[in-house]
């Protein structure tokens, strides 16, 4: 196993981002209507998750602490994006087994955010 150097070596950062990606790209696609509420919304709980393993991480220097609030931030956006997929999927925004697999992933982005935080040294 290599050295974790950077956020981006975290394989949770590295889910993360590429699930946000396809958050991103997907809800482009969403109605004008929607573009400044549930698509936004979507893409900046998605991005946030990111955001605080890097912003934590750059604090893990100073406080292994403040790594683990970051965490615990990130697993809020996490369990957010949930939510946010049920109404698109709701709404008929996104299809079924597209929300079933990202469900999937950001509970497993959960579940690694916490195992991170409770093991950080």
């Amino acid at each position: 196993m290599s050295p974790v150097r950077s956020f981006r070596d975290l394989e949770v950062y590295q889910r993360a981002y590429k699930v946000s990606l396809a958050v991103h790209k997907a809800t482009l696609g969403y109605p004008r209507v929607e573009q400044y509420v549930l698509a936004d919304q979507m893409r900046r709980a998605s991005k946030s998750i990111c955001g605080n393993i890097a912003e934590g991480f750059g604090k893990q220097r100073a406080s292994s602490a403040e790594f683990r609030r970051f965490l615990t931030i990130a697993i809020g956006s996490s369990d957010e994006m949930k939510v946010w997929l049920d109404y698109s999927r709701d709404l008929g925004y996104l299809e079924a087994p597209t929300t079933e697999r990202w469900q999937l992933e950001y509970i497993e982005i959960s579940r690694m955010l916490l195992g991170l935080a409770q093991n950080w040294r």
